[in-house]
């Protein structure tokens, strides 16, 4: 029983090296190299300026075989180099082509990516158009693309500004560098973007954050007076219940609020804790905290959830009505992301825009594929696997363990010494 036990145990053990070896993330990994410029200043810098990292692929594993795989071996690679956001570490945004079926695309999603793009040809959409607003989670797994290339040559201002007239998400698509040639963008596309009021400048994960974030909400208000003026105490509160809905998932960005306030005129609004007064966001068009009032009186507030804020009116006893959470940051109509595509070299796509638009993109990363001598190194992954196995099972089986445990038979056969001769040895012994 304990030699078939051990037999057991060794076919089992050289099964899981062989599984270790020869699983594709694990062969992957030898076919590319990291772009370092990820885990530089330059990633934090375009972190903190509001952009976003989600995943394109990982050379060396296919997406008709495993999607999973690849989205799981996407998100490693992002997180073990840099945050996603600014407001949450996981990425929640993933390219995926047009091949793949809703199973597919319900595993791309288990790994937390929520919003699949772009153009995937699936039967529910979200923003392909300008009413096409999505009202499910799994109208995210066909994100739309609107508002055409950034691409100088193929971009179209008439387009992009007729999209962002009708309203709604644009997306557009940008790729930074085809081979070794350097791809120009249109400098009147970012003009337009940048000089045009009422534009929310996002990413796909902001937007899908926001979105989710109107399925489940609640709201604290307390008032109370104080020196001729009245105080009005805010808060967005993310409860358990509503973390449920979305599986904890969206990230925690400002949400825009209209509150009315019945034409009173706001003096300020602090964080109840520190008094800090929040900024005037009146002309902002990237997601950030503040507070404005419009023309009709209507308080537009932009906080993130569990930060409660107090808002001072210039009166006593001013009623209040909370009217809803604006569809888009800072209650603008339109918004609009650009997706680049296929981002193996960070510095190369994002350098050219630093200084010249507040135009956020959702880079879609993906490792370079390893070139010349290491492009080998896969092949050489498996060879090395299959020899390890073979030996080991040869090994195993001249000790009469596991499958080749014959081996051992035919070894004990080919020096087994004559009967006659053990008989006179062990006689001679008891003789003597």
């Amino acid at each position: 029983m304990a030699t078939k036990g051990s037999g057991v145990l060794s076919v089992f053990l050289c099964a899981l090296v062989a599984s270790v070896v020869l699983h594709p993330v694990a062969l992957a990994q030898s076919a590319w190299e990291e772009d370092g410029w990820l885990r530089t200043s330059f990633g934090q810098e375009r972190l903190e300026a509001g952009d976003e990292f989600g995943c394109y692929g990982i050379p060396g594993l296919s997406w008709a075989n495993d999607p999973g795989a690849v989205a799981q071996a996407c998100k490693n690679y992002i997180e073990d180099r840099i945050n996603a956001s600014r407001w949450g570490v996981s990425p929640l945004s993933i390219y995926t082509p047009d091949t793949l079926t809703m199973a597919d695309h319900t595993k791309v999603a288990s790994q937390g990516f929520t919003v699949h793009g772009d153009k995937t040809s699936l039967e529910y959409t979200a923003w392909h158009n300008a009413t096409d607003q999505p009202t499910d989670l799994w109208d995210w797994y066909n994100l739309g693309r609107r508002g055409g290339s950034l691409e100088k040559g193929m971009a179209s201002l008439e387009d992009v500004q007729s999209e962002v007239e009708q309203g709604g998400l644009l997306n557009l698509y940008w790729i930074g560098r085809v081979n070794d040639a350097t791809v120009r963008h249109d400098r009147d596309v970012l003009a337009y973007l940048d000089d045009t009021p009422g534009i929310w400048l996002t990413t796909w994960g902001e937007a899908w954050s926001s979105w989710s974030s109107k399925r489940c909400f609640e709201t604290t208000q307390d008032v109370h007076q104080s020196d001729g003026q009245t105080i009005l105490t805010f808060e967005s509160i993310q409860t358990e219940a509503c973390k449920s809905v979305s599986d904890d998932l969206p990230w925690n960005i400002p949400l825009t609020w209209l509150i009315d306030v019945a034409g009173v005129e706001v003096a300020d609004v602090s964080t109840v804790n520190s008094t800090e007064k929040l900024p005037s966001i009146e002309f902002e068009k990237v997601s950030q905290e503040g507070w404005w009032q419009q023309a009709d009186g209507t308080l537009v507030l932009s906080t993130i959830n569990g930060h409660a804020v107090n808002i001072t009116l210039n009166g006593t006893d001013v009623d209040h009505d909370v009217l809803a959470q604006a569809d888009f940051f800072n209650n603008h109509s339109s918004a609009v992301t650009v997706a680049g595509h296929r981002t193996t070299d960070l510095f190369k796509w994002a350098k050219r825009f630093v200084d010249d638009t507040e135009v956020r993109f959702t880079w879609l990363v993906e490792p370079r594929t390893a070139e010349g001598i290491d492009a080998w190194i896969p092949y050489a992954v498996v060879g090395v696997g299959l020899m390890t196995v073979v030996g080991m099972l040869g090994v195993l089986g001249k000790e009469g363990l596991g499958p080749w445990s014959s081996l051992a038979e035919r070894k004990h056969g080919q020096n087994t010494t004559p009967l006659g001769l053990d008989e006179r040895s062990l006689d001679a012994d008891e003789e003597a």
